[in-house]
């Protein structure tokens, strides 16, 4: 493969000069566009890239994924593909299970990320009973408007005409997610540094911990102000964090 697939990975800003690439994956429902405003803020000293799920937006024509390893499977092919620099990644809720999933196939195949930051998910060797992806049509955007807050990510679902073009890839995600197996490892090798809103109510303090046992490297968990979507309204502190652990990034290439 020559270069990642535009329709994959999004840039919205250059940062020619990082020394790392951060690649963001988006939660159940969510788009590459919901990490544009990280993007603005990290460009000057990281490269941001940001993965498009199939299925929403401009790639709403195209077939669903309809499980993590298999998402996972597709974003390391490109996470593969972007060349030398350092590759870190960045999921948010379901993102996060992919982003170990995929972190889990770029060290098997010998391009070990520099850091995984998991954020607004619980641990892969945790689970709860959950069905969220078998409710009606009204009490799935419910839910995920509950879980919204007051963030706003979910305020577009009150729209008719989004909410029809929306449902079938949040409940395709929701489906993905509650179908993922249980797993204790094999653990990753970069350091897991965890993200989770105080008030989340799918994140107990010690689901977020158990990640711990998921790397050799290093591990650190960060407890923000907020609920699920604390990555909306506290946007600024997390991409401080973030940037304080990424900046000092060797530049040497994978």
């Amino acid at each position: 493969m020559n270069g990642p697939d535009p329709r994959w990975i999004r840039r919205y800003h250059r940062g020619p000069e990082a020394a790392v690439t951060l690649v963001c994956l988006a939660h159940a429902g969510g788009s590459a566009s919901f990490f544009y405003p990280f993007s603005a803020a990290l460009s000057r000293s990281v490269d941001v890239v940001a993965v498009q799920y199939p299925g929403r937006q401009d790639r709403h024509d195209e077939p669903q994924v309809d499980s993590v390893a298999a998402l996972a499977a597709a974003v390391a092919e490109q996470v593969a593909a972007l060349g030398p620099r350092p590759v870190a990644l960045f999921g948010h809720s379901m993102g996060a299970l992919v982003g170990y999933e995929t972190a889990l196939l770029l060290e098997q195949a010998g391009h070990q990320p520099t850091h995984l930051f998991a954020s607004g998910r619980r641990a892969p060797s945790t689970s709860r009973p959950e069905a969220v992806h078998r409710l009606s049509d009204n009490r799935l955007v419910a839910h995920v408007q509950e879980l919204d807050g007051d963030a706003g990510v979910a305020e577009a679902l009150n729209d008719p005409d989004v909410r029809t073009m929306a449902l079938p890839a949040l409940r395709t995600d929701y489906r993905a997610v509650e179908t993922y197996p249980v797993t204790a490892g094999p653990p990753l090798h970069c350091p897991i540094t965890v993200l989770t809103g105080r008030d989340d109510p799918v994140v107990s303090a010690a689901e977020a911990a158990a990640w711990q046992g998921h790397t050799l490297g290093s591990f650190e968990c960060l407890t923000f102000p907020g609920r699920h979507f604390f990555v909306a309204t506290h946007r600024d502190a997390v991409v401080s964090e973030i940037e304080r652990r990424l900046v000092a990034v060797p530049s040497a290439p994978r």
